[in-house]
């Protein structure tokens, strides 16, 4: 599993799961539709690596590594 930090833009992922599934922050994500086995593209990363733009089920989020690095990922 990897982060969304290792991935670069253009590269796809699958959701696996949370490091914790009982933080309010994942449960956010979760109730944005970034459940486990959603597939993700990663669009763009500002100039200095933060925030990074990713889309999925034809929305578009931008996080912040810090509050995606409870975010499992499988490369695709």
């Amino acid at each position: 599993m990897l982060r969304l930090s290792e991935l670069k833009k253009g590269d796809q992922a699958r959701v696996v799961g949370f490091d914790e599934p009982s933080t309010t922050y994942a449960r956010h994500l979760l109730s944005l539709g970034l459940i486990p086995g959603t597939r993700i593209k990663v669009a763009r990363f500002a100039p200095l690596g933060d925030p990074v733009e990713i889309q999925f089920r034809g929305a578009c989020l931008v996080l912040r590594p810090s509050e995606a690095r409870g975010l499992q990922l499988e490369k695709l």
